[in-house]
């Protein structure tokens, strides 16, 4: 049985994985002003910078209608024989919820996961489905052992500032601030499909992160080698290559990838947001 993985935009996957693993992407919308744009497609998250530096308001996000998934599921099943789609968390948006409509037009063939996260933390489930499939496991396997894995996924980052984050109401003026005097950066952290703050860093930017993964070998002595991302929003090819240096030498992981940050997350995060993501045991 030939089985195609899909996912939202919102995995962060880079077009380079995306043609290594075949993975069909379903892209979110993002609105600037008069125009509706395509994640990853029409827009980027220079796009985003730009767009807040002159409005001074974010953009709106949008998921795509339960039609629009029939269409998408329609063409990924003309190259495969079941479909297994990874949505961003069902908390954050309405994609789970029009897609998992949209896959009863197809009577078993398609399968819908809500993967409790976003950004790549949704992507190394995706990456793990892949491998799933390429060792011959059936849809249903498929789709039980990644849904099983979602309490597992460190989908965790730290941002530069939290001006985006107060602009989307997930930050408070004092808090806002409190941390640009304090010089504060929180880990944000996912659980059970809802964001909130973990920990606060004081200082740099640089310092905050060295702290942060060091926090992450302490939370996570235990976890799954076969790969980890690090994904950022832009941030300074000097300081992921510090972040790169020290995962590298504090984790034992086959392999470290490194994405940026999609239009969606981005609008969400703010530039030079960075966080390393796994799945741990």
């Amino acid at each position: 049985m030939k089985i195609k993985i899909t996912a939202d935009s919102t995995c962060d996957l880079s077009g380079e994985l995306v043609e290594k693993y075949n993975v069909g992407i379903m892209p979110l919308s993002v609105v600037l002003g008069d125009r509706v744009c395509r994640d990853g497609v029409d827009v980027t998250p220079r796009n985003i910078f730009d767009f807040v530096k002159e409005k001074g308001v974010l953009p709106k996000t949008s998921a795509p209608s339960a039609e629009e998934y029939v269409e998408f599921f329609e063409n990924a099943l003309k190259e495969a024989d079941a479909v297994i789609h990874y949505n961003i968390s069902s908390l954050a948006s309405t994609s789970y919820e029009n897609a998992a409509y949209a896959a009863k037009v197809f009577k078993g063939k398609v399968f819908v996961v809500d993967s409790l996260a976003l950004s790549t933390g949704q992507g190394l489930l995706v990456l793990k489905a892949c491998d799933l499939a390429k060792e011959g496991n059936s849809p249903r396997d498929i789709v039980e052992i990644t849904q099983s894995l979602r309490g597992k996924v460190n989908t965790s980052f730290v941002p530069d500032a939290l001006d985006y984050l107060h602009k989307g109401g997930r930050c408070s003026l004092a808090s806002l601030m409190g941390a640009k005097v304090l010089k504060l950066h929180p880990m944000i952290d996912m659980k059970d499909g809802k964001l909130y703050a973990k920990k606060k860093y004081m200082g740099g930017l640089d310092r905050c992160l060295k702290n942060y993964i060091n926090d992450l070998a302490q939370d996570y002595r235990s976890y799954d080698k076969t790969r980890c991302f690090i994904t950022h929003s832009c941030c300074e090819p000097e300081v992921v290559e510090k972040v790169r240096t020290q995962v590298k030498e504090t984790f034992e992981f086959d392999e470290i990838l490194e994405t940026v940050a999609g239009s969606v997350v981005t609008t969400h995060c703010g530039k030079n947001t960075l966080g390393v993501l796994f799945i741990y045991d």
